[in-house]
């Protein structure tokens, strides 16, 4: 998939500003844009992911020859762009939170402060990664927190919108928390897990169940995970599976499981369990698939249910309850030729979509005892550094009058430095490294906040700093409305 040139993976408003730009002599005007997501009744946290793939597309940005001639076919577009396109690459800074983790409303997950012609390029390739890798994550998450210890599989290639959906999609699932794919691309791409075993069809395709099964058995007889319900679950599937299985014990091998794609999953495991236990198979995986999510997961665990392994496949390729996470990506500052910042704010009748201005970081804080995440603060780069042998004060975003105080402590600022200069300064993990990441970043976490059920709402502030910054330039805007 690296082999593509995505530089023209944009939308066209942004090349016609950036041919404004050149016309108004503002080429290497620098400014800020944060990506981040805002607050829609739905979102609790979600598990940042995408890096990796923006950092390969940012550094490999150039206009060919085939992409300056499209262009030059819209008829839109000065001849002193198209020429200025020719040696285009990014200059700029990129800062971001590590994949894998966790960031709530506000945050900015990706900040890029370069000349505003690249920084506007690059806005839509980077909210379609990051958007869509994110919320794939996290639904993972979810659905991993619900299974608690149970084996996840990502079974969703089939229902994804799209190849690189089915490709990325896997990867993203696999840092919130899956063990394995279906997914035979992505599992060479990324070095994941590959898992499955047969479908309907196979049974089918012989004259009864019980040859298709000893037929697997013999081709894979030590990965015999055998599909039971394509004809009667309880008085076929599973006694036919437990009679391969004796044949399978009485060569050597240990038999793996069945898997239940239908019906009532809680009653049919619970009635298999008892089968395969009675039949000296207390060891055996039951493995369940079908339209899953965490809540019927989580139904299912409540009911008692026997399975110890999960197919995911529709519900979480296509985050089925909430398809889009609606990141944005907002200018929140300019430097003029001498370096001297300028915030800027987007202002709105929705408080929830007034940004917050500057060139800004997000710190978290810790509590010193159980180490366990309290709350974020969002805050200037120009401040002055915390002094952490004083005890922290947090006061809310809006109401003011709501605060918190902190002694025993830590801080750590999430996002590094991605890019500088154009250039790679990040070493970029491998995937189980990303994996290990996200799940250290989210058991720091209490479960209150990750509980399916109204989750408790974690704590994300300004900083004195930014909140009077904030609350200045909305007067100033204000009082001009006024004049």
């Amino acid at each position: 998939m690296s082999d593509r040139n995505l530089t023209l993976l944009t939308d066209l408003y942004q090349l016609t500003m950036m041919n404004g730009y050149l016309k108004e002599h503002r080429k290497d005007e620098v400014a800020v844009f944060d990506v981040f997501f805002r607050q829609n009744g739905m979102i609790t946290y979600s598990v940042a992911c995408g890096l990796e793939q923006v950092v390969d597309y940012i550094l490999n940005l150039n206009f060919g020859e085939e992409e300056i001639a499209y262009l030059k076919s819209l008829g839109i577009f000065s001849a002193e762009f198209l020429k200025y396109l020719e040696n285009f690459r990014f200059t700029g800074d990129v800062y971001a939170v590590p994949e894998g983790t966790v960031v709530f409303p506000g945050e900015p997950i990706l900040t890029v402060k370069a000349p505003v012609m690249q920084a506007q390029l690059i806005e839509t390739a980077i909210l379609n990664i990051i958007n869509f890798q994110t919320l794939i994550a996290t639904k993972a998450a979810k659905i991993r927190y619900a299974a608690k210890n149970d084996l996840v599989m990502e079974f969703g290639l089939r229902r994804a919108q799209a190849p690189d959906a089915g490709i990325y999609g896997a990867r993203a699932a696999v840092i919130g928390g899956c063990d394995s794919t279906s997914n035979v691309l992505a599992g060479k791409m990324f070095d994941i897990p590959v898992a499955g075993t047969h479908a309907h069809s196979w049974v089918m395709n012989f004259n009864d169940e019980y040859t298709a099964f000893k037929a697997y058995a013999d081709v894979y007889p030590e990965n015999a995970l055998l599909l039971v319900d394509t004809y009667d679950t309880i008085n076929q599937g599973v006694p036919n599976a437990i009679k391969v299985f004796d044949e399978l014990k009485a060569k050597g091998y240990k038999p793996k499981g069945i898997r239940l794609d239908s019906g009532d999953l809680a009653y049919l495991s619970k009635k298999a369990r008892e089968m395969l236990d009675e039949a000296g198979y207390p060891d055996t995986v039951i493995c369940a698939s079908g339209d899953l999510d965490e809540y019927s997961i989580s139904s299912l665990k409540n009911q008692g249910a026997k399975i110890n392994s999960w197919g995911v496949g529709t519900r979480l390729i296509t985050s089925a309850d909430m398809p889009a996470l609606g990141g944005v990506y907002k200018l929140a500052a300019v430097y003029d030729d001498d370096g001297k910042e300028t915030p800027k704010i987007k202002v709105s009748e929705n408080t929830e979509k007034i940004t917050n201005p500057g060139f800004k970081n997000v710190y978290r804080v810790y509590d010193g005892k159980t180490g366990k995440a309290e709350a974020d603060f969002i805050y200037l780069r120009s401040e002055r550094p915390v002094d952490t042998t004083e005890p922290l004060v947090l006061t809310h975003p809006t109401e003011r009058w709501k605060s918190i105080t902190f002694n025993d402590y830590r801080l750590k600022p999430l996002q590094s430095d991605i890019i500088k200069d154009g250039k790679l300064v990040y070493d970029l993990p491998s995937l189980s490294e990303i994996k290990e990441y996200a799940k250290k970043d989210l058991d720091s976490f209490w479960d209150e906040y990750k509980r399916l059920d109204k989750p408790h709402v974690y704590k994300v502030d300004l900083s004195d700093d930014l909140y009077e910054l904030k609350k200045n330039m909305l007067e100033e805007i204000r009082g001009k409305g006024k004049e």
